[in-house]
């Protein structure tokens, strides 16, 4: 088994590539059957990102700080852990935003797409599903979609669902909404499109984030799940996202 090691900025994370790379050895990216990623949630993520599409299979190993999406780090036993790991398919989302020069952008997302206030104003934003307005006026701080993986992200802490990772639905989540006060989201199916258009963009001027991606001034936001994108992640067997999922719903 040919691994890639790839690690953050932080020390413990390098000290790890060194210390695997020596025992294991060592690959470039393009050749490994398997991209080990040492450090935290964001460095995976970014890992998923670079080797979207490739076929890869990411095996995350935490040396970093919360690391929800990591397999603890151990030295030994590597291959034997890899080959009983369980793999989950993670389909990003495809954002297109429209700025209100008339500029468009694209950017993927593996956790959320996430629409939020620019000034001192709530902004005011139209929300329609597979073309059918939904919600005619949202006033709020912001508001996202997120995917299965990114549940347990901004979209937790914004009181928004957990999902397991294979359910087929995306979590449609506001941030401290004012009007309608009682609107806190929706599940929605993962084929469906979303479509957020601003009210009054030059009075409230919003800005839109497809996981780092940040995109300034958005006059529309289209977010749907990507057909041709994938990334491979592997867990350990026996504590699989599910697992997870299940632990963080019973925490208290």
């Amino acid at each position: 088994m040919k691994f890639a090691f790839v690690s953050s900025d932080a020390d413990d994370a390098r000290a790890a590539v060194g210390q695997l790379a020596g025992r294991y050895g060592q690959v470039d990216v393009n050749d490994a059957d398997v991209v080990v990623a040492l450090g935290g949630d964001g460095f995976l993520l970014q890992t998923l990102r670079e080797t979207m599409g490739t076929g890869k299979p990411v095996y995350g190993m935490n040396r970093g700080t919360v690391g929800f999406l990591m397999n603890s780090f151990r030295e030994n036993g590597l291959i034997e852990r890899i080959e009983a790991a369980s793999s989950e398919t993670i389909r990003p989302l495809a954002m297109e935003t429209i700025a209100a020069d008339g500029t468009k952008s694209e950017a993927l997302a593996i956790n959320e797409v996430a629409l939020w206030r620019q000034s001192y104003q709530t902004a005011k934003i139209r929300i329609s599903i597979d073309g059918k307005v939904r919600l005619e006026e949202l006033s709020c701080d912001g508001v996202m979609v997120a995917t299965p993986a990114g549940s347990t992200a901004y979209n937790l802490s914004a009181h928004g669902p957990i999902l397991p990772l294979d359910a087929p639905l995306l979590a449609l989540t506001p941030v401290s909404p004012f009007r309608p006060r009682r609107w806190r989201g929706a599940l929605i199916p993962a084929k469906s499109t979303v479509r957020f258009d601003i009210l009054e963009g030059d009075k409230r001027p919003v800005n839109v984030a497809a996981d780092h991606s940040e995109f300034k001034s958005v006059a529309s936001v289209t977010v749907c799940q990507s057909t041709e994108k994938t990334a491979t992640l592997l867990f350990d067997a026996s504590h699989s996202w599910n697992e997870r999922i299940l632990n963080e719903q019973f925490r208290y």
